[in-house]
């Protein structure tokens, strides 16, 4: 387990106190999905936000968010991945109001991806370019999750072995509806479980540090730099 000085020697804030010590089971999860207007983090926009929280293995479905968010940026790919017409993206809120619905979840949930650092960067540059900023937010990444169970077994990874999909159903997991920011972040989360069942196996008392040790999870701060 990293110690919090070697965490802090890397780069990273220390474990939120409130997190530390405990069990992965009394922890609330916020898994959440962006569809952007591309792949490249330092224009990409948001166009759809979609999450859902859980606990313990159980989805709590009164928590599903979802809002189609307003962009003036082309829509690149959007409308043939994601379905999202330029007429139903104009009519979409401004991207502060899902901020400010987002932001409460901050400090009571860990934040779930699957392939954080896109959708995380993306996500720090609305929070500067709206003036808002996040301290010390815990984010568990499943894909990286899926790498690190897949290098105990491949050198090389096999081609596009740890897309969310493949995950899902390398786990056992159904096949879920795809591109839809909401179906997106409850597919996430169900791996997540997943997840964290196979390395719990119902039997270890583990913490989230188990998973900054290993290099899955990162305690990040987003948005308005002081």
């Amino acid at each position: 387990m990293l110690s919090l000085l070697t965490r802090w020697l890397l780069g990273s804030p220390p474990t939120p106190p409130h997190w530390q010590g405990v069990p992965v089971s009394d922890i609330s999860f916020l898994a959440i999905d962006l569809e952007l207007t591309s792949l490249d983090v330092t224009t990409s926009q948001i166009t759809s936000a979609g999450w859902v929280s859980g606990r313990a293995g159980d989805i709590d479905l009164d928590s599903a968010y979802y809002q189609v968010v307003k962009t003036s940026s082309s829509l690149e790919q959007s409308p043939v991945i994601h379905g999202l017409t330029a007429d139903t993206v104009a009519q979409g809120c401004h991207v502060s109001d899902v901020l400010d619905a987002l932001m409460p979840f901050a400090g009571t949930h860990i934040w779930v991806f699957h392939n954080a650092r896109l959708d995380t960067g993306v996500l720090d540059k609305a929070l500067r370019e709206n003036g808002r900023s996040l301290d010390n937010i815990v984010v568990l990444d499943t894909l990286k999750y899926a790498v690190y169970q897949l290098e105990k077994q491949h050198q090389v990874l096999p081609p596009n072995s740890a897309t969310l999909t493949v995950c899902r159903q390398r786990l056992g997991l159904p096949l879920a509806p795809a591109h839809n920011a909401l179906d997106d972040a409850l597919a996430t989360l169900q791996l997540w479980f997943a997840q964290y069942y196979t390395y719990n196996g119902g039997t270890k008392n583990v913490t989230i540090d188990d998973f900054l040790s290993i290099h899955v999870a990162k305690c990040k701060k987003m948005g308005k730099k002081s």
